[in-house]
């Protein structure tokens, strides 16, 4: 592969971008800073002047990613408003939205074993994203039988585990996990069971 280069000023996103590359192709362990360089053009001296290791490369890129799935879920929300069933859907289909097109990202955040409290910055950008389907969740619990609601951090925990669940196991093509249906279907679908059986009264459009 040719080296990518950079302009000055910005090794440090170049580092980020070639890293991002690598995660997705051979996953977070498989490379090292030496080979990020290579790809970002320069010398592996260079990438100590940005990054102590390649766990801080890869805690850039998740935090990076937090940043870019927080407003992807930001966005959802605000797209299905007022209906607050249509939120709260759109927030789900938006999480494997991102892990479709940000597969770098997404590996970096989920699987690479780094904390989201590695950093307070990092930290801060995960909190943001999960906000956003908790607020979503909420928003929802207001039109479920109250002995039947439970807490929204509950709630959305619930959603973002089913959500994830059918992205590692559907939606990124792992070998042997085929599925007839298509992600989006499974996670709707299931997504809806969980309402009815909490005894959601359908939101007025």
């Amino acid at each position: 592969m040719p080296k990518r280069g950079y302009h000055h000023g910005n090794l440090r996103q170049a580092l980020i971008d070639a890293a991002l590359e690598l995660i997705e192709q051979r996953g977070p362990t498989g490379f090292t800073l030496s080979e990020a360089a290579k790809r970002a053009g320069v010398t592996p001296a260079a990438v100590y002047r940005h990054f102590e290791g390649r766990e801080d490369l890869i805690a850039e890129a998740a935090h990076q990613g937090y940043g870019i799935f927080a407003d992807l879920m930001e966005f959802a929300y605000e797209s299905g408003q007022p209906s607050a069933l249509k939120a709260f859907e759109a927030t789900g289909r938006a999480y494997l939205a991102f892990a479709r097109k940000h597969p770098g990202h997404y590996i970096a955040m989920f699987e690479s074993g780094i904390s989201v409290n590695r950093t307070p910055e990092l930290a801060h950008a995960a909190n943001r994203a999960n906000a956003v389907l908790e607020r979503a969740a909420a928003d929802l619990s207001q039109h479920i039988p109250e002995d039947k609601r439970p807490p929204a951090s509950m709630f959305s925990a619930h959603i973002w585990a089913m959500s994830h669940g059918v992205v590692e196991l559907f939606a990124r093509n792992s070998p042997g996990r085929a599925s007839p249906f298509p992600a989006d279907d499974l996670l709707e679908s299931g997504i809806g069971i969980y309402l009815r059986g909490l005894g959601l009264v359908r939101p007025d459009e």
